[in-house]
């Protein structure tokens, strides 16, 4: 699952190398799962800044 958490971060910074994507031995289904969680943890992250930059204003 790291992998998968890895290679998601990776494609969110467009920065994922041919070498390191022709060896990663993923299932499709660890790709969507670690893509979701992530689009999660960022929308959360953000909703929370704003919220703390509207509370201290």
């Amino acid at each position: 699952m790291i992998a998968a958490l890895k290679t998601v971060l990776a494609a969110f910074f467009g920065v994922r190398s041919r070498k390191n994507a022709e060896s990663a031995k993923l299932k499709p289904q660890q790709i969507i799962a670690a893509g979701l969680f992530l689009a999660l943890c960022l929308a959360l992250s953000v909703f929370l800044l704003v919220r703390v930059l509207i509370a201290n204003s």
